[in-house]
């Protein structure tokens, strides 16, 4: 062989006859084909697998674009490419040229989620503050778009690249999309099915823009802030006494003597918040159960039936302290319940003084002699 079939056959190993991926990874979108300073063979193999795409790039320019399958280059199955290199006669010599490969499966399970709350708007509580998490589904549906916005711009090319705006994405929009749903904050929780499907159905023309198919969009959680939470188990409480004012604040002082008796100093370590708890109660009760005054009358409602047991009347003296005032029924229930003592000092207006409960008649005690002088303040 002489020396010019040696320097020959030297060039022509510099030429790429074989182009292929073969993807052992599992996270890589695309693939840029190592051409750097070596050319193309015209006539060479180009073998696409399923699940794959390869696009020509022309001095960064988008060109000819294969879907699966075996071919042999040439000006024939490279016409953009060819228009774009002004081979108006055909061409035979090795060429330069870009070659991508890019994955169409689909990448499940990739992650969404609120960094930040995001602002809903409810009709019964306002403006809230929402975080929520859950996965979905993508793939390449257009090579040549996605080559444009996110890889010719930005190389990026692992999901991993594009995930944070993909992620930014979804939650500029996912506020707009909770709003539009009109779902109440009360049944987000079983409505994360619809939600996800409106979700995927707002989204999909974002990701349409960066050549991509959101194929699947799953809601896992919406977490709703502490007091909303709060609210709406005190709501799930009422319903439960079939909305019945009276028998939640009875409740209520049930709950805020049981809390007082669980503390160091029993009952007094609640301070005065168990008599403001239940004068609240009961006013909220009053006002509730009141019946407005006729049209075109401003005569105040007459006092409630019951006369003087209805109104909140008795005070307790324990450790001390005062709490109170309760009324007749209250204070009965509480006695019968255990949740105060026989021997607790009680007073009434037009009482002489202070006794215990057991010798009040109004409230079940067998006495109704005069009760003793107060007794003396705990030092």
């Amino acid at each position: 062989m002489g020396f010019l079939d040696n320097l020959k056959n030297q060039i022509g190993s510099q030429f790429i006859e074989i182009i292929e991926w073969l993807d052992d990874s599992t996270d890589t979108l695309v693939y840029r084909y190592p051409v750097y300073n070596q050319e193309i063979k015209m006539g060479a193999q180009l073998t696409v697998r399923e699940n794959q795409v390869a696009l020509f790039i022309n001095e960064g320019e988008v060109a000819d674009l294969f879907k699966p399958g075996r071919y042999e280059l040439s000006t024939q199955n490279l016409p953009i490419l060819t228009t774009l290199r002004g081979w108006k006669y055909g061409f035979q010599s090795p060429f330069k040229a870009e070659v991508y490969f890019f994955n169409t499966r689909l990448f499940t399970d990739l992650k969404w989620g609120t960094s930040n709350p995001v602002m809903m708007r409810d009709a019964e509580f306002g403006m809230i503050r929402i975080r929520a998490f859950g996965t979905y589904a993508l793939k390449i549906s257009d090579a040549k778009e996605f080559f444009k916005t996110v890889v010719g711009t930005q190389g990026l090319t692992t999901t991993d690249d594009i995930l944070g705006q993909l992620r930014s994405t979804i939650i500029s929009q996912f506020s707009d999309i909770v709003a539009e749903s009109k779902i109440a904050a009360l049944d987000l929780a079983s409505s994360y099915r619809e939600l996800s499907t409106l979700a995927q159905k707002e989204l999909g023309p974002a990701f349409a823009s960066f050549g991509l198919e959101l194929s699947r969009f799953n809601i896992d959680n919406v977490s709703l802030p502490e007091e909303v939470e709060a609210a709406i188990d005190q709501r799930t409480k009422l319903g439960v006494f079939g909305d019945r004012l009276g028998q939640y604040a009875q409740m209520q002082t049930a709950e805020s003597i049981k809390v007082a008796a669980a503390n160091p100093g029993g009952l007094a370590g609640a301070g005065a918040g168990i008599g403001a708890g239940m004068a609240i109660g009961q006013a909220m009760a009053g006002s509730m159960n009141a019946a407005p005054p006729p049209p075109g009358s401003s005569a105040a409602p007459p006092p409630p039936p019951g006369g003087a047991a209805n109104v909140p009347r008795w005070s307790l003296a324990i450790d001390g302290k005062t709490y109170g005032p309760y009324t007749d029924d209250a204070l009965k229930g509480m006695i019968q319940s255990g949740q105060v003592a026989a021997s607790t000092q009680a007073w009434r207006p037009g009482a002489s003084g202070w006794a215990s409960v057991d010798s009040y008649a109004e409230l079940g005690g067998g006495s109704s002699t005069p009760p003793p002088p107060p007794p003396p303040p705990v030092k």
